[in-house]
């Protein structure tokens, strides 16, 4: 079998990996709550607050998918015409055409024009967050914010694009398939490495104080069976006045992190209920799940640019003989964003089931559905969120049920329980 038959043969394997996996890994069966329990939810909101909720979200809008069409409209321009693998060779040329540079500098530069086409909306966006009130982090601070995440960025990225380009040339017939796994292992690494080294580049973190607070949660971590070295407060506040928390981390570098602005803004019943959401997707090991899937999802798109690499028309679009090549990069980064695009609906969909597991685990573990419910008030009253956003972005980009579903959730788990 030629390698192109085995490539085929790998992705319909890696393929059928992935769909398993969001069979069995997946909550498929907790659908939202019934839409006249969500309504009843939004009828109990403040008027004020949905009312200014919508109107920042409606705010944000136009930029964020202004740049999404934007960025797709250059990754196309570069990777579907010979502009892009000129720019790689540019690049490259002050250093012979080497094709370490070309595949490093000249990569890194596609990338680089990709973001500045689309900094003005992340600056229009910065503005809107400090008009009403969001930002605390000011126009230097987001520039310092900006260039630390493009120095973190260009690191991980020049090992990724150094890694593949050599593997290329070592194993030409084959590099699907050293690429592939190459891919897969760097996500692993990244889920170990990130929270401990990339995540202190933007917040500092601490444990959180002693007293009753830290004592009820670690007590409710060891009641849940989920193991916890610790809880880290990060200094968001500096940055600004959203409430949130999240758990990341695999194995030693696990850490369910809690904003320093959700401590001052919420009661101490309310950051339990959260912590305890958090609890959920460590015990159902939700890092794990995604790591996985992201390993796997990384495979097949290794294995799928090399197929579609050898398609004729693509190469001659883009002004190259072969996606082997360095100067082929704008072609492999424009077939990657058309990708992303396309699957960012089932990507989202799979999040909001496994948040909502999250929020179920929450409820009976604490068994406190008012102050969960409390909670979901207080996260869309701060952070300005629409309570009950169109379905056609909701379907598309949300990543979490909305704030109704979560209430309704919460009134569901108070009948049942019969509080």
């Amino acid at each position: 079998m030629t390698p192109r038959g085995w490539a085929l043969v790998a992705l319909a394997g890696l393929t059928v990996a992935l769909v398993v996996i969001a069979a069995l890994l997946i909550p498929w069966h907790r659908p939202p709550a019934p839409r006249a329990d969500q309504l009843a939810a939004l009828r109990d909101l403040p008027a004020e607050q949905v009312a200014k909720g919508r109107e920042f979200r409606a705010a944000l809008r136009p930029g964020s998918y202004t740049a999404l069409a934007v960025g797709l409209l250059v990754a196309l321009a570069l990777g579907l015409t010979p502009l892009g693998s000129r720019l790689v060779e540019l690049v490259g040329r002050p250093f012979g055409g080497h094709w370490a540079a070309q595949a490093v500098l000249g990569g890194l530069a596609v990338v680089l024009v990709a973001d500045l086409v689309t900094l003005p909306f992340a600056a229009w966006r910065q503005s809107v967050l400090t008009r009403y009130g969001l930002s605390t982090n000011g126009w230097s601070g987001w520039a310092v914010d900006l260039l630390k995440s493009y120095a973190v960025s260009a690191v991980i990225g020049a090992v990724a694009l150094f890694g593949f380009y050599a593997v290329i040339r070592l194993a030409p017939r084959w590099w699907w398939a050293f690429g592939a796994g190459g891919a897969a292992v760097l996500v692993i690494l990244l889920s170990f490495v990130l929270p401990v080294l990339v995540e202190p580049v933007f917040n500092r973190f601490t444990p959180m104080e002693q007293g009753p607070l830290r004592t009820e949660l670690m007590s409710m971590a060891a009641r849940d069976g989920v193991p916890v070295r610790d809880v880290l407060v990060a200094d968001a506040s500096r940055r600004t006045k959203a409430v949130n928390a999240y758990v990341s981390g695999l194995g030693p570098t696990r850490r369910v992190v809690v904003y320093d602005t959700l401590l001052t803004e919420a009661t101490p019943a309310e950051v339990t209920a959260v912590v305890a959401h958090e609890l959920g997707h460590a015990k159902d090991s939700d890092v794990a799940v995604g790591t996985l899937t992201g390993a796997l999802g990384a495979a097949a798109a290794v294995v799928a640019l090399y197929l579609l690499g050898s398609w004729g028309p693509l190469l001659r679009l883009a002004g190259v003989d072969s996606v082997a090549q360095p100067r082929a990069f704008p072609l492999l980064l424009a077939l990657v964003t058309v990708a992303g695009l396309v699957a960012a609906p089932v990507q989202a969909l799979m999040s909001r089931r496994v948040e909502a597991r999250a929020d179920a685990h929450a409820l009976a573990l604490t068994g406190d559905p008012e102050a969960f419910e409390s909670m979901q008030r207080r996260l869309g009253s701060v952070n300005l969120g629409d309570p009950d956003p169109p379905r056609w972005e909701y379907l598309y980009s949300a990543s979490h049920p909305s704030t109704v579903e979560r209430m309704a959730a919460a009134r569901a788990y108070a009948r049942e329980a019969g509080r």
